[in-house]
């Protein structure tokens, strides 16, 4: 019996935790970004080396090297450029 009480009392104090509300977060709404802001990256080169998978203007795994921008499909092949740049830079 004196069990039945505590897994009772368990419970109840379980789902009145779970019971609790959240926090309310108040989202930014959208923005709309203007055309016109938006810059455009020209990566120097068109392939990334390593994989040899064409850049896209969008690529977010980048390394600047010789203040020029390279443009990766992904962290390991820019991690991979930067052992070793001059490996897989054209002059």
């Amino acid at each position: 019996m004196k069990s039945k009480l505590i897994l009772t009392a368990f419970l109840s104090v379980s789902l009145m935790a779970c019971a609790q509300e959240t926090p309310k977060v108040k989202h930014k709404s959208k923005t709309a970004i203007s055309k016109q802001n938006v810059k455009t990256v020209k990566f120097a080169n068109a392939v990334d080396p390593i994989c040899h998978m064409p850049t896209e203007p969008d690529m977010k795994d980048t390394a600047v090297y010789k203040n020029k921008t390279y443009g990766f499909c992904s962290a390991y092949c820019k991690d991979e450029f930067k052992k070793n740049p001059e490996k897989y830079v054209k002059n």
